[in-house]
């Protein structure tokens, strides 16, 4: 029986491939529609915030979860902030319409099995990756951080089409990476022939994503591969370093710490100082957010 298991494995092993895991994926998770119209419509230079403001509200429970997150200590604005349209006024176009895409995207995937992956440890890695993202973008001078805050957040997300799709194949590469000590991206490549950073630029293609965060998911293990946005890649190579090597800020199915490349830590030109400075901020602010983007 468990020659046959084994044998059934390779055969569908030998049929998939990146794309084709991702088409069966699109099947299951729709891509986030509400940023998608936002994402369209501010291309158009007739828009108004009105017009933002309209499609936001056509999801009540998008909206309040909007405005909690604005409403909350990771903005702190001294004052209530209780309609979308005050939101845009305070937070700017573009931070809202990343925090529609972030809080779409984190309440997408269900019906991932538990005792494959807890769901809060995945979000928790992420978002702490999105956030050292964003911290490590502010001290290198970077403008629109939200952005370095959706690559963070959005590095890892091929994983979740794994363990959706071919979860007795994704269960099987994380053993692999747990009790052989293989990096999880060798492990899945050993398992799968290809990994979660094929997998998650896929998925970004197929949802008509920014470019960026497709060469952000398939290149943050390989950084210097990166063409088009090299120093955003190695931002969140940096950051994913850093969170995985601090245990309280949950994981994505792999506790080791993968390698660093030393060209990306040199393109961020920073001192080594300020990697705990930003880890004691994102202590901070980690769990009031995770909350609030992680409601139902």
């Amino acid at each position: 029986m468990k020659l046959r298991h084994q044998y059934q494995n390779k055969i569908n092993t030998m049929a998939l491939t990146a794309d084709a895991l991702v088409n069966k994926s699109l099947e299951l998770v729709s891509a986030p529609n509400t940023y998608i119209q936002l994402d369209t419509l501010i291309q158009d230079p007739m828009y108004s915030a009105d017009d933002i403001t309209a499609i936001i509200n056509t999801d009540p429970a998008l909206t309040t979860r909007l405005l909690k997150v604005v409403n909350s200590p990771y903005y702190g604005f001294p004052s209530q902030i209780n309609t979308i349209s005050r939101a845009i006024t305070i937070i700017g176009t573009n931070e809202l319409i990343q925090l529609v895409l972030a809080t779409s995207v984190i309440n997408a995937f269900k019906g991932i099995p538990s005792n494959l992956m807890n769901m809060d440890e995945f979000w928790k890695h992420s978002l702490a990756c999105a956030l050292t993202s964003s911290l490590l973008a502010e001290k290198c001078k970077q403008a629109g951080k939200e952005r370095f805050f959706i690559a963070g957040l959005l590095h890892n997300i091929g994983c979740l089409v794994m363990y959706q799709s071919v979860p007795e194949l994704a269960r099987e590469a994380i053993n692999r990476a747990q009790f052989g000590h293989e990096i999880i991206y060798q492990a899945e490549k050993n398992v799968l022939g290809f990994d979660h950073t094929e997998v998650g630029e896929a998925l970004i293609k197929g949802w008509r994503l920014p470019a960026l965060l497709a060469e952000t998911a398939r290149f943050h293990h390989s950084p210097d591969d990166a063409q088009e946005f090299p120093l955003e890649v190695a931002i969140v190579h940096v950051a994913d370093i850093m969170v995985t090597s601090t245990a309280q800020f949950g994981h994505s199915g792999d506790h080791h710490v993968p390698p660093l490349d030393p060209a990306a830590w040199d393109k961020l030109q920073l001192e080594p100082e300020v990697i705990p400075e930003i880890l004691q901020q994102v202590v901070k602010q980690l769990d009031d957010l995770a909350s609030l983007l992680m409601s139902n």
